[in-house]
């Protein structure tokens, strides 16, 4: 089960989508606590120095899908900590 889980979906122009990743860029760019604006709310997020990604492109059906994953830790992983 998972302790948290967050899903919104809508219809944005190009505009207001490029809004949204740049704000998660300069989110990211900082690192630390990084606040973002989803819906009516805010979610801060605790973002370390390091991230696995995980970009994927589908195409078919007559759309185009691209889903952008970022993954880390929830809990502080020290240097030199067995992996």
């Amino acid at each position: 089960m998972k302790d948290l889980k967050f899903e919104q979906k809508s219809s944005l122009s190009r505009l207001e989508a490029a809004d949204q990743l740049s704000a998660l860029a300069e989110a990211l760019r900082h690192g630390g606590n990084a606040e973002l604006e989803l819906g009516p709310g805010t979610m801060s997020l605790r973002v370390p120095d390091e991230l696995r990604t995980e970009i994927e492109v589908e195409v078919g059906d007559g759309e185009i899908e691209m889903e952008i994953e970022l993954k880390w830790p929830t809990a502080t992983v020290r240097p030199g900590a067995a992996s």
